[in-house]
């Protein structure tokens, strides 16, 4: 399944019922696990790890060197898991060893045309970035998270789990998980209930989310005091629990 037009490097681990396009080069050191699917004139350099039934369309480069004026050559990896779909002109880059050498991608993803993953980033599973969107170094992702089109995030930031950034946001700041932001400049507007439901969280968990967020948006609060608040609301709720380790855990400041 292998077109002839195709080149692929001898030291590759690729499953036999892996589909690669005409022009496409994978590069030593790439694995490819079963179901995938390589267009035509795609890129793929390793130490690159592929899971399975990924969708990768032409045009992508995937595994390149990280845009890190530091990076001198060493080796480093990127890892995608099941189940992606990663569209034309698609870019994300390997690890770097300022952070932990690898750039991490979970499952079941959704990377529309012309969007990049730089090095270190750490994305989890079910996250949707838009056309355009943009994540720099060391940008780590929560699962259910999407990205409008032409979203652009600062490295080091941080982006909650079914938070949601609307198009165009320039997001500096860490967004708290179930939290949408947009406008210019970027700034909190709200939960995103709509996600919370379609994704089964229970109508009484986004009400308490709902509390969560007006303690710490519109009560005026110090974040220290907003979070003990939040902690008190939590009692049972899984949700409210992984939103307070979330802002007890900001890395560039949180988004207010």
């Amino acid at each position: 399944m292998i077109d002839p037009k195709a080149i692929v490097d001898l030291d590759t681990e690729i499953a036999d019922d892996v589909s690669i396009g005409p022009f496409s080069i994978i590069g030593p050191g790439v694995q490819i696990d079963s179901g995938t699917v390589i267009g035509p004139h795609v890129v793929i350099k390793g130490a690159t790890a592929i899971g399975k039934d990924n969708h990768i369309y032409q045009f992508t480069s995937i595994g390149e060197d990280p845009q890190d004026k530091k990076y001198a050559d060493e080796d480093t990896r990127l890892e995608i898991g099941d189940r992606n779909i990663i569209r034309e002109f698609s870019t994300m880059h390997r690890g770097t060893l300022q952070d932990h050498a690898i750039t991490l991608i979970g499952s079941d993803n959704l990377f529309m045309a012309y969007t990049h993953v730089a090095h270190d980033c750490m994305i989890g599973d079910h996250v949707i970035m838009a056309n355009g969107a943009s994540i720099a170094g060391h940008v780590h992702m929560g699962d259910h998270a999407i990205l409008g089109g032409f979203t652009l995030v600062h490295q080091f930031t941080q982006i909650g789990a079914f938070s949601f950034a609307a198009m165009g946001s320039a997001i500096t700041q860490d967004v708290p998980p179930f939290v949408m932001v947009g406008g210019r400049p970027t700034r909190p507007h709200g939960i995103n209930s709509v996600g919370m439901e379609r994704n089964g969280i229970s109508p009484e968990v986004v009400r308490q989310i709902r509390k969560a967020y007006k303690i710490l948006y519109k009560n005026k609060l110090r974040l220290e005091d907003a979070i003990e608040e939040i902690e008190d609301l939590a009692g049972e709720s899984k949700e409210l629990s992984d939103m307070v380790s979330f802002l007890r855990n900001v890395n560039r400041g949180l988004l207010r």
